[in-house]
């Protein structure tokens, strides 16, 4: 498994550009070996995949889990998006700091977000798959959001008008629920 890491300008986010082996068929893409991953610090004990759809203008987020926390491994296996992370710890030198990367289902990349952070999307393309690995079990219970658009954040989105859920509408600012 070939990959080129990227560390992000937030503590422990990664951005990861696995090797695609391509010919006339298709191709072949390994997303995930532990051993490589733990060797680029990324040392979680993955306990849950999901896999999220979304049609064009979807927003999701900004969402993340209180305890013990959820550290994710995101890709786009269809479409383009706009992912997000935030930085939700109280006292952290990047405490209400984000960063954004856009993430291809062609090209493959994969975002590494540790526990900590908030983490939202938004589809630019027709419509998007998205894949990740998480370290703890949802837990409804323990499941904390902001808002997108919130001021003291200043997350500048790709575009106007979202397609939202009723409770991504409706989440309070990143300094009512932070950690």
């Amino acid at each position: 498994m070939s990959l080129q890491v990227q560390d992000c300008s937030l503590p422990g986010v990664k951005l990861i550009r696995p090797k695609s082996f391509a010919d006339e068929r298709g191709f072949f893409r390994e997303t995930y070996r532990k051993p490589l991953h733990r060797q680029m610090g990324i040392d979680c004990d993955f306990v849950q995949d999901n896999h999220s759809y979304s049609c064009r203008g979807t927003l999701r987020g900004m969402h993340f889990q209180r305890s013990p926390g959820q550290s994710k491994l995101v890709s786009v296996v269809r479409g383009r998006v706009f992912d997000v992370v935030v930085d939700v710890r109280r006292g952290s030198p990047t405490y209400g700091k984000w960063e954004g990367v856009y993430l291809d289902g062609e090209r493959g990349e994969q975002l590494f977000i540790p526990v900590g952070y908030a983490h939202g999307f938004c589809v630019v393309s027709e419509d998007a798959h998205l894949w990740y690995k998480v370290s703890s079990v949802y837990d409804a219970k323990e499941e904390m959001g902001f808002c997108f658009n919130d001021p003291d954040v200043g997350i500048v989105w790709p575009l106007e008008n979202p397609v939202l859920s009723e409770r991504d509408r409706t989440c309070p600012r990143l300094s009512e629920v932070a950690l």
